[in-house]
């Protein structure tokens, strides 16, 4: 054999004993039969590596709440949430947006009760006017579905008991939805009044509100609702005062006021003739106020949240920063830190309430929204009448969520 054979002779060898490495790796097992611990070890890995789990099966219910446009942008194409049905009896309506977001015609349902029952949603998220919550919750209820309906959580006290009821009946959960329960600078105002950081709440003051829902354009079928006394259970005063008395109740883990008092007016009869679009409420407790101004006259949009302690401050500013004042230090603006999964989005969070990740509890709460109807309910009652309402020490009739 010549020397240029056995070169060639040798790069062959060399090859196939390359191939072999290479093969018996993939296997777990090197050419002298020894085990290739990386490899088998990833190998192990990968195996053991718990699934996915699978999406959670959502209906909506009801597209004449704008909101819903804000979920077909964020949410419809999560691969942890799957769009099982719509609920909508307006063909018309469903159409607009099937063409605006490529829904397929196949989810669309006439008849809730058909929905829930061919659908099989585990929960249904509600962009119905106020008025049909309780309706839909007592439906729902019945089949055993969650729900999540956005604020508030109805149109007055009675038929907030009465989906209490129905979802302890039916051992369901209810949430309620609030943009501002995913503002991480509410969240950090929350910590420090909680880690004793600016002393213990005295005054609370919070804005919410913009231009008006017809100056910013809100769809007509939802200018409708919002409108409508019965269908939205007042006008400012319900769409944005819940979102004060929503915040307050949750600084205040949970307790009650002593005392609601409401000042209602309509600034622009010929646009808003049968509701309120200015709303200051006012509410005490044993050693702390709140102010709540909610208002359809803005010059802007706004949800902010004033917090004064007995040794400092917490101003929110937007959803991610906070101006900050303890004891003689100076003022300063912060960044908020990111709010952790399962709180930094309400899809996140519905997902660990039902598979019992976390307890549903504070701001998407029905405990805490129980409350909020309670103060929105008697400040209605207060502007009606021109006085202040007391509250009972606790409603006779109160039912606790207890799935």
């Amino acid at each position: 054999m010549t020397t240029a054979d056995t070169k060639v002779f040798t790069r062959i060898c060399l090859s196939f004993i390359l191939c072999v490495n290479i093969l018996s790796m993939a296997y777990g097992t090197n050419v002298d039969g020894t085990n290739s611990p990386t490899i088998q070890n990833s190998k192990l890995k990968i195996q053991n590596s718990p699934p996915s789990p699978p999406p959670l099966r959502v209906a909506i219910v009801g597209l004449v709440h704008g909101h819903v446009s804000g979920f077909f942008e964020q949410s419809l194409s999560r691969p942890d949430i799957q769009v099982v049905g719509i609920y909508e009896p307006d063909r018309q309506l469903f159409s607009r947006y099937q063409k605006q977001f490529h829904l397929d015609q196949a989810l669309l349902f006439t008849n809730l009760e058909q929905m829930l029952q061919q659908a099989r949603p585990q929960a249904v998220l509600v962009y119905t006017n106020t008025f049909d919550h309780r309706k839909v919750v007592e439906v729902c209820a019945r089949h055993g579905i969650h729900v999540m309906v956005e604020k508030p959580l109805a149109v007055g006290m009675e038929d907030a008991l009465a989906i209490a009821r129905a979802a302890q009946q039916g051992k369901i959960h209810v949430l309620v939805n609030y943009e501002t329960t995913w503002y991480r600078s509410n969240r950090a105002a929350f910590d420090l009044v909680h880690e004793h950081a600016i002393g213990q709440i005295r005054k609370v003051v919070v804005h919410d509100g913009h231009q008006g829902p017809k100056e910013i354009n809100v769809p007509p079928e939802f200018l409708a609702w919002l409108t409508d006394p019965k269908l939205n259970g007042g006008g400012a005063l319900f769409d944005f005062g819940c979102y004060g008395a929503d915040l307050m109740t949750w600084l205040m883990d949970g307790q009650r006021p002593l005392t609601v008092t409401a000042i209602t007016q309509t600034f622009k009869p010929d646009i808003y003739p049968a509701v309120d679009d200015e709303a200051t409420i006012i509410l005490t407790y044993p050693k702390a106020q709140a102010i709540i101004q909610a208002s359809w006259n803005w010059p802007f949009n706004r949800k902010d949240l004033e917090v004064y302690g007995q040794t400092g401050y917490a101003i929110t500013v937007g959803s991610n920063d906070l101006r900050i004042r303890q004891g003689s230090n100076a003022e300063q603006q912060v960044a908020a830190k990111p709010l952790p999964p399962p709180y930094n989005d309400s899809l996140t969070y519905l997902q660990a309430v039902l598979s019992g990740q976390v307890q549903d509890v504070g701001l998407s709460s029905l405990d805490t929204n129980l409350v909020v109807m309670e103060i929105l309910d008697a400040a209605r009652r207060s502007a009606a009448s021109g006085k202040t309402v007391r509250l009972p020490p606790k409603p006779s009739n109160a039912t606790s969520q207890h799935p």
